[in-house]
């Protein structure tokens, strides 16, 4: 089948591929869109099944990145990249550099940055073969504080910002007075965890990773439950923080939580079950308009900013997620396509 074919295909600039046997990498690079700049998205490390699952996820996460960049009012387009392998157990620096010289052959059309499996040393080894990489340093974090360049506190925070803007907008309550069930336990999701935790929030978590798990646990009184229960738990909150497309035909009438606010990227698995969320009354915070706080951090460690300039357009995030709550409300229509009507507004001429 042609990746012209591909169902997640929608008019992306470039996907490229390659299969180097000498450092065992094989990636895909996708850009989306750019109309509003050259596409910045993170490297992907992943066990996929096999290629027609990572052509499926970067495909994906590319449009996602146009949209997120779109409505984050940031000048940059959308592109994504996903190495097929595991972060645990194939990683060497020699595959890195590699992927840095995969990132180079595109010419500056996709700037990489980290993602999950990748980490800022793995970025710094693609950047010897390229100059199109983000994220290697940065001068501050939203606090003010010494940062190493990775953009997960930053997603976090936003995370948190949203989903207090969710919770008050359906609920009428604080963070304090709810409870939220975490999918996922990586960089972003722990640190969510930890601002809800400091926030009063009771906390239910689950990981594929038990470390994570008996950390939450231990540090922040959280009840572990398996992962596969995790979306039906009951709590006023569903957090997805893990890969995509974990609201579908299997998840989506068993969620008993009445707001779902996550970082993963496409937590919907197509766009037709935002309309079965709204028909159930579950207020859906868009993912990529409510985890755009680490392309944001990017941008801002880019230009001549300070901390405060990022803290606050970081916490924009939740005025546009209220705007799109009460235009969903208004017009009865899902989040989702409100979302996305807004973003192409941007950047579709």
């Amino acid at each position: 089948m042609s990746v012209f074919d591909h169902k997640e295909f929608d008019q992306h600039e470039n996907v490229a591929f390659i299969n180097d046997e000498v450092t065992g990498l094989r990636a895909i690079i996708a850009v989306h869109n750019t109309a509003l700049g050259p596409s910045l998205g993170g490297c992907r490390m992943y066990p996929y099944a096999d290629s027609a699952a990572a052509l499926t996820d970067v495909l994906r996460l590319a449009k996602g990145m146009t949209y997120k960049a779109a409505l984050a009012n940031l000048p940059q387009g959308g592109g994504k990249s996903v190495i097929i392998a595991d972060p645990r157990a194939d990683k060497t620096p020699e595959l890195m550099r590699k992927m840095g010289s995969f990132v180079d052959s595109l010419q500056g059309q996709y700037i990489v940055a980290e993602d999950s499996g990748i980490a800022v040393q793995d970025i710094k080894y693609m950047a010897e073969n390229t100059a199109y990489a983000g994220g290697l340093s940065a001068h501050f974090n939203y606090l003010g504080e010494s940062a190493d360049g990775n953009p997960s506190p930053a997603t976090a925070y936003g995370v948190y910002v949203g989903m207090a803007a969710a919770v008050a907008f359906r609920l009428g309550k604080s963070l304090a007075d709810v409870t939220v069930a975490i999918q996922g336990l990586g960089q972003v999701g722990y640190r969510l965890a930890e601002h809800l935790h400091a926030a009063g929030a009771k906390l239910i978590v689950a990981d594929t990773y038990q470390p994570n798990v008996d950390r939450a646990i231990t540090e922040l009184g959280a009840k572990a439950v398996a992962i596969a229960d995790i979306h039906k738990v009951a709590a006023e909150v569903f957090s997805p923080c893990a890969m995509g497309a974990s609201i579908n035909s299997d998840t989506i009438h068993e969620i008993q939580a009445v707001v779902i606010a996550g970082a993963a990227n496409n937590q919907l698995a197509s766009d037709d079950f935002g309309e079965v969320l709204l028909a159930r009354d579950i207020l859906y915070a868009p993912d990529y308009v409510i985890n755009a706080a680490g392309i944001i951090d990017l941008y801002h460690q880019s230009i001549k900013s300070t901390p405060e300039q990022l803290k606050a357009h970081i916490e924009s995030i939740g005025d546009t997620l209220t705007d799109i709550f009460k235009r969903s409300q208004a017009e009865n229509q899902a989040t989702n396509m409100i979302a996305n009507l807004l973003a192409e507004a941007k950047f579709k001429k």
